[in-house]
């Protein structure tokens, strides 16, 4: 059973998938002789060869309309956008066409294609190469948005995304490729879409988070710990549809709950986890929910990149005030 961190085990997971299905065709802007931009989908194409593992021209929008055509006559395509940045000039695509080929059609065709973007700060990247705008895509009905946190999480659900027989847009958190090594065993077994990961049982406070936001939302649980405060932690993993069945009982047993993530905080979409624990969750809270999130600015490159992002400062100033209050 290897050891392999977030981005290896993106590549373990295509290539698994690739072998398994000879529909599963790999494609974007440097994918195939260069490997990718961050290497992801290194050695795919001495492995399939050319046919499976296509080299495009720069055009997002291209990419994603080749790839909406395949999916519609039973390919699997896996595009690769090369920064969630990039991903604007396919949004056409994606919103009147990937997202609405199964209501369009009456079932007839479905799109199975998911769309690969790292996305997030957190590397020093300059302009349109870290945004987090998963919330946009969340909004969109007849997609689902995934984000893995862990190596053991980007295989099984990367997939889990591959045989969905609708769109996915999987968001990996590419400030976190590279932080944590896991064994994953290569077995091809997807784990389920639409559910939340428990990451951490805890019964004072439920702390909410997903991507690359998981590493400082832990180390705020074992800090927490440390002053005698239980904290249970989730990873949301699919947006949407959102698993709010593991929110509300997480909540219904803390009674307190913190959201995290990087991106700007209107529109975010913490505030969707919030509305809902406030029209259907109101009477399981202790205290109003906190939200520890990005600003409503552009992330100022390259230098002021680490007062953007939230920090574990934040996220413990934010548990406490919740813990205090009454």
């Amino acid at each position: 059973m290897p050891e392999v961190d977030l981005l290896q085990a993106v590549n373990m997971a295509l290539t698994k998938a690739m072998e398994t299905d000879d529909r599963v065709i790999v494609l974007g802007e440097d994918v195939g002789v260069d490997g990718g931009v961050f290497r992801a989908t290194n050695g795919l194409i001495e492995r399939f060869g050319a046919e499976r593992v296509r080299d495009t021209p720069l055009s997002e929008a291209g990419i994603t309309g080749l790839s909406v055509g395949l999916a519609a006559q039973d390919f699997r395509p896996v595009l690769e956008i090369q920064f969630m940045g990039f991903i604007y000039p396919a949004i056409d695509q994606i919103i009147n066409h990937a997202s609405r080929l199964r209501n369009r059609t009456r079932g007839r065709l479905t799109c199975p294609m998911v769309l690969r973007a790292p996305f997030g700060g957190g590397i020093h990247a300059p302009e349109h190469h870290s945004e987090s705008t998963e919330a946009m895509f969340a909004h969109i009905p007849g997609l689902r948005v995934v984000i893995p946190s862990s190596p053991k999480r980007a295989y099984g659900l990367l997939l889990a995304a591959i045989e969905n027989p609708d769109p996915v847009v999987f968001l990996e958190p590419k400030r976190i490729y590279h932080v944590q090594k896991e064994n994953v065993e290569d077995d091809g077994k997807a784990l389920p879409l639409d559910r939340c990961f428990v990451l951490r049982e805890g019964s004072d406070i439920t702390l909410i988070t997903w991507g690359a936001m998981i590493v400082e939302t832990l180390a705020g649980a074992d800090q927490l710990a440390e002053d005698g405060v239980s904290a249970e932690v989730i990873d949301v993993a699919t947006l949407t549809p959102l698993d709010t069945d593991t929110i509300f009982s997480s909540v219904e047993k803390t009674g307190r709950c913190v959201i995290v993530h990087e991106a700007a905080r209107t529109g975010g979409f913490g505030g969707e986890i919030a509305a809902r624990l406030a029209e259907d969750g109101l009477l399981s809270l202790l205290a109003p929910v906190k939200r520890v999130t990005g600003y409503d600015t552009v992330i100022p490159m390259p230098r002021l990149e680490h007062h953007y992002m939230p920090s574990l400062d934040r996220i413990l100033t934010a548990a406490r005030e919740v813990l205090e209050y009454s």
